[in-house]
């Protein structure tokens, strides 16, 4: 079939950061290798004329590149929407004015928890107190703030969840959008997911107080709840179908369709240094691969929601089954639903601690 034309760039500009979150979307493998200033400027000359409207520059920690600024005045001469994703850590008010300055539209702050100590036990990094100077700065500057917090059994916890505080916080920065983002079980997420997959009285609680929220704050915070993949009936419309309209760009250069890809072990993606972007988005075999609906099996095939789902996510059917074109095992009529109520029953059980990808940190060496 005939690409779709793309709206979104996700430039994961370097795996660096400074933390160690358990469910971190980086691949177990992080890359080192990383594109240089001008690679990067012909990848956003290539999107813009593709289509893209906005670029996500994101990691790692995006800061962890000193060239930064010159990549998002690169985006915004184009006529860009430019969004910053960071950690805040290794942020200053003078390179965050400079980032604006230089035409970042937009800037989303991860959070780990809205409780200091139990944040920086997330992260394996005493950060919280740096990320809500960073927030106030952000808002100082006078950037549109989204906060961002990865939802889990560590701050999902009963009785008292942690979203009333998330919210409160939210409130108190002046954010404009708060993102709450159940976990997605791959890579490190999957690594660790007996011990980070909550239980559906904790996800149900925790759902109830953000629709609250939601109402209660509308048309002054967007409050937003990602629904989880392992406690519904049907999954979700992973990055709205498979190289649809994301394009996602690694540190060196690999193409994907999203974060998770380079997980799935049976495709080749290839990498801009080798041909242009528009030439790997047209027909790139393994772009081409879960485009449509010609690849989907069954009960996808036949299935009323297939071009609302688009099949669910090829990342997680293959991390579940080992086959990236199976139905979505989040889906209850997928054949493999088993795991997923195997993963549920299994949560808590093991002993074994959490694992942590290796630092690689912002200031250990000189970025490009």
């Amino acid at each position: 079939m005939s690409a779709p034309r793309p709206y979104t760039l996700i430039a994961e500009v370097t795996h660096r950061c400074p933390l160690a979150c358990p469910y971190c979307s980086n691949p177990l493998e992080l890359v080192h290798d990383e594109l240089s200033t001008a690679a990067w400027e012909r990848v956003l000359e290539d999107a813009e004329e593709l289509g893209v409207v906005q670029v996500h520059f994101t990691g790692g920690e995006p800061l962890a590149r000193r060239d930064l600024e010159a990549l998002v005045g690169k985006a915004h001469a184009l006529g860009v929407y430019t969004n910053l994703v960071t950690s805040g850590i290794g942020a200053t008010r003078e390179r965050l004015a400079a980032l604006r300055d230089a035409g970042v539209d937009h800037v989303q702050v991860s959070i780990q928890s809205a409780r200091a100590e139990r944040a920086d036990a997330i992260a394996d990094y005493q950060g919280h107190a740096r990320k809500l100077e960073v927030i106030r700065w952000v808002r100082e500057l006078g950037l549109p703030l989204t906060l961002n917090c990865v939802l889990h059994a560590g701050n999902l916890d009963e009785p008292a969840n942690e979203i009333d505080e998330l919210v409160a916080l939210a409130e108190q920065t002046g954010a404009d959008r708060l993102e709450l983002a159940n976990t997605q079980y791959v890579a490190w997420a999957l690594a660790n997911r007996e011990a980070l997959l909550p239980t559906r009285e904790q996800l149900e609680a925790a759902a109830e107080r953000a629709t609250h929220h939601k109402q209660r704050l509308a048309g002054r915070i967007d409050v937003l709840f990602v629904k989880p993949d392992y406690f519904g009936t049907t999954p979700k419309a992973c990055m709205d179908g498979w190289a649809r309209r994301f394009i996602h760009v690694g540190p060196d250069g690999r193409v994907f369709p999203c974060h998770a890809a380079s997980t799935i072990t049976t495709l080749s993606f290839e990498s801009v240094t080798d041909r242009p972007l528009a030439q790997i988005w047209h027909n790139s075999p393994a772009l081409e691969a879960f485009r449509g609906e010609l690849w989907m099996p069954e009960p996808c095939a036949s299935c009323e929601r297939k071009d609302v789902d688009f099949g669910g996510c090829r990342c997680q059917a293959f991390a579940l089954t080992g086959d990236a074109g199976a139905t979505d095992p989040a889906c209850e009529r997928s054949p493999h639903h088993h795991v997923i109520d195997e993963a549920r029953l299994s949560r808590g059980r093991s002993a074994r601690g959490l694992l942590r990808r290796g630092r690689s940190s912002a200031r250990s060496r000189e970025a490009r």
